[in-house]
């Protein structure tokens, strides 16, 4: 079966959406992923709800390639969390075309966090988004164990965001994979790294960040991972673009890195 592939804003954090998307489609991948939230003080996010050129540029970007928009991200979920503070974001999703919003857990409160999930996923829904809740071993949710046992007491629209880097790095298994309905798996993140455990946290962190491989140029075993998965799973490809690597050849290392996955 033929897999919809997308490039993650990460791999190319510097590009504003509308260039994500034109180098995205010149490189040959079906989709993108945009952050329109900053995620950390040093790399950029791109708040298109509060920008109306940019999201007309980023829309005519869209038709002008064909390309869709597979995620917008990335919502941290914190104990003081209000989810209708979010309507703008959504809103903003929806008018791209958006299918997933990426959340990370940032409650120790895991009842909590379960609940504000709901949440959310009750004005996702209204905007034909449906939220995934992506786990970090950095956080109160540190595997997909935790996380599937947080998703499972939401809506049926609410799923799991897979990172093979951070399967890897956890106490994941594919045993674990099985037991999640396919429905509540809709997308998965790709990359590839070095593997020397045990990481301290800013290991996690650098490599999350900073340091990961396209597939195939390190040790993970994505092959097992996405045996485990649907065939027709779509794949977002989240890999930074090393400073000295020019743009457009580490975009098709990329996508071609995903030809035989």
């Amino acid at each position: 079966m033929t897999r919809t592939i997308s490039l993650a804003h990460l791999s190319a954090i510097t590009l504003p959406p509308p260039d994500l998307v034109h180098a995205a489609a010149d490189a040959g991948f079906d989709a993108v992923g945009l952050r329109l939230l900053r995620v950390t003080d040093d790399s950029p996010g791109y708040p298109l709800m509060d920008d109306p050129a940019q999201m007309r540029a980023t829309r005519d970007a869209l038709a002008q390639t064909g390309l869709s928009v597979s995620d917008i991200e990335f919502v941290r979920i914190t104990q003081d969390l209000d989810p209708a503070t979010l309507r703008p974001l959504l809103d903003a999703g929806a008018e791209l075309g958006a299918r997933h919003l990426i959340c990370a857990p940032y409650d120790d409160d895991l009842a909590r966090l379960g609940d504000k999930l709901d949440q959310i996923g009750a004005h996702c829904a209204a905007r034909g988004l449906s939220p995934v809740l992506e786990f970090f071993p950095w956080t109160p949710v540190p595997d997909l164990a935790t996380c599937w046992d947080v998703v499972q007491g939401c809506a049926p629209h609410v799923g799991v965001l897979l990172d093979v880097l951070h399967f890897d790095r956890s106490a994941s298994t594919l045993g674990q994979i099985a037991q999640i309905p396919p429905a509540r798996l809709p997308l998965i993140h790709i990359c590839d790294a070095l593997r020397h455990p045990p990481y301290t946290t800013q290991q996690l962190l650098h490599t999350a960040r900073e340091d990961r491989l396209p597939p195939g140029a390190g040790q993970i075993d994505i092959a097992a991972i996405l045996a485990a998965l649907p065939p027709d799973l779509p794949l977002a490809l989240e890999v930074p673009t090393h400073p000295k690597q020019p743009l457009a050849r580490h975009l098709n290392r990329l996508r071609d890195s995903a030809s035989g996955l």
